[in-house]
């Protein structure tokens, strides 16, 4: 089906067990703390249900009679899908502005990027592989949102997961029966959960052995029986207005610890069981995780546009658009923003065929993941310097502007040669939560580490780069030289 936001918001009054300060929510899109982010997901797929975005951001289905379902379920073919697929995702993002990291595209691109390498899961187990094959068909032609916990809680990092003091920390499996498996623990991060419809849980980490109860891969329900959803802060109950928070207010998608209290897991939504080795083949051996890691990139393309946006109009609002350490500022700014544009598109341009599918070329996204996760704090940091103190001196909230006389005080004190003191407030606001909130803060953290620890991502690189093409050039510069023939030539010439 082609979801509409009214049809996607219902979904979500299911009953699930989310806790946030002290209680349980109760409706999630009703609750001040999640009900205009959960809005503002409604809008992405009311803007996919318009017929005149039908060819841009759905697909027909293969085999199905006419059936379309939203490109983020789709399996590019050739070159021109895999750009039509991302031309979609990118019109999803602008309207988020790359704020909702987890937004219904990620994780759907993981399962998409597994089910391209199907053959992976069937030379581990036909039946397990037949399960996972249907439940991708099963998300995609019920335009579910899903998130994902792959991640260990932190606890003792010197540890492995089966020798945390609390054998059941990390959710692993307590019991299997004819019926399925019994899961007990907990998994993070659920970026998004709360606003999705159901969860992929497995591990990317790497596993010892000894580790096999927590080498499990399957879905439920955010509402299954026994899961408890445990949410951080919500930035957007403490946002006093879209005024004052514009970003804070409507794309705060959360993040969350999902604890297992003994939930049962059907055997036709498990995927893996039990094997340590398929918890990273799933990942690597598929393109899932080049597949996700791409979808992540095309959301910091447009998220670079907008911080960029920013940047520029900062140096307008204050009037020094025509410094030239300003011009050099936004010039390195501009060169960083096409730098992230220009690697997506490599991505797609050194594509390859990987059997029936053609899949984003894996070097150059981890390439674009070791530069970008070293970017984004240093882009923040440019427009700090760029906006100076104003930034923070801004009126304490929407408020202030019902006062007669601190509105005529905010006109005397908030000025700009291109915008009135109302407009001049309006975009520092904006930008404060861009770049200086605590839900900023939380961006600039999420994009330092979603991919993992930058040893991670520079191992990825370091595993996928095509050395040889490099070593053979210096053989070759080597083999067109030798001593004995340099000798030769330096030995005197008789008289």
């Amino acid at each position: 089906m082609i979801k509409t936001g009214a049809q996607h918001i219902e979904m979500l009054r299911d009953g699930r067990q989310v806790y946030i300060n002290g209680q349980t929510a109760g409706d999630v899109t009703a609750h001040p703390a999640f009900r205009q982010t959960i809005r503002s997901v409604g809008m992405l797929y009311d803007f996919q249900a318009r017929p005149d975005n039908r060819a841009l951001m759905t697909f027909e289905v293969p085999e199905s009679g006419g059936q379309r379902a939203n490109r983020i379920w789709q399996l590019p073919r050739s070159h021109a899908e895999l750009v039509e697929r991302r031309t979609a995702l990118e019109a999803w993002t602008e309207l988020h502005y790359g704020f909702l990291g987890r937004a219904p595209d990620h994780v759907a691109s993981c399962i998409s990027g597994m089910f391209m390498g199907i053959d992976v899961f069937e030379a581990y187990d036909k039946t397990r592989a037949g399960a996972f094959a249907d439940y991708y068909r099963y998300a995609r032609d019920n335009e579910l949102y899903l998130t994902y916990v792959i991640i260990n809680p932190q606890a003792d990092r010197s540890k492995s997961a089966g020798e945390q003091q609390d054998r059941f920390l990390t959710a692993g499996v307590v019991d299997q029966d004819a019926a399925g498996l019994t899961i007990r623990g907990a998994k993070m991060l659920a970026t998004g959960g709360i606003m999705a419809n159901e969860v992929f849980v497995t591990c990317i980490q790497p596993l010892r052995e000894g580790d096999e109860p927590y080498a499990v891969s399957f879905a439920v329900p955010m509402n299954a029986g026994g899961l408890k959803i445990l949410s951080r802060k919500s930035y957007e109950e403490s946002a006093a207005s879209v005024f004052d928070n514009p970003l804070a207010s409507r794309f705060d998608e959360n993040d969350a610890v999902l604890y297992f209290e003994n939930v049962k897991v059907p055997w036709e939504r498990v995927f893996i069981n039990g094997d340590i080795a398929m918890c990273q083949r799933q990942f690597h051996a598929t393109p899932a995780h080049v597949f996700q890691n791409y979808q992540a990139q095309i959301r910091l393309m447009v998220k670079m546009r907008f911080l960029v946006g920013i940047a520029r109009r900062i140096a307008e609002t204050n009037g020094v658009i025509n410094f030239p350490q300003v011009r050099e500022m936004l010039g390195v700014l501009a060169a960083q923003n096409t730098m992230v544009d220009a690697l997506v598109h490599a991505m797609e341009v050194k594509g390859r065929m990987l059997g029936a599918y053609f899949v984003p070329d894996a070097h150059t996204l981890y390439s674009a993941q070791v530069l970008t996760q070293q970017l984004y704090a240093g882009v923040i940091l440019a427009l700090r310097d760029l906006a100076g103190g104003g930034l923070i001196m801004l009126p304490s909230s929407v408020q202030d502007f019902a006062d007669p006389e601190l509105c005529s005080l905010i006109e005397k004190t908030q000025q700009s040669p291109v915008s009135s003191s109302k407009g001049r407030v309006k975009f520092f606001k904006l930008a404060w939560d861009a770049i200086g909130s605590e839900f900023a803060s939380r961006h600039t953290q999420y994009e330092m580490f979603y991919a993992g620890a930058t040893f991670v991502t520079k191992g990825h690189s370091f595993r996928t780069f095509d050395w040889d093409r490099c070593t053979q050039l210096v053989d070759h510069m080597l083999d067109s030289y030798s001593l004995d023939d340099e000798v030769d030539r330096a030995a005197p010439v008789a008289a």
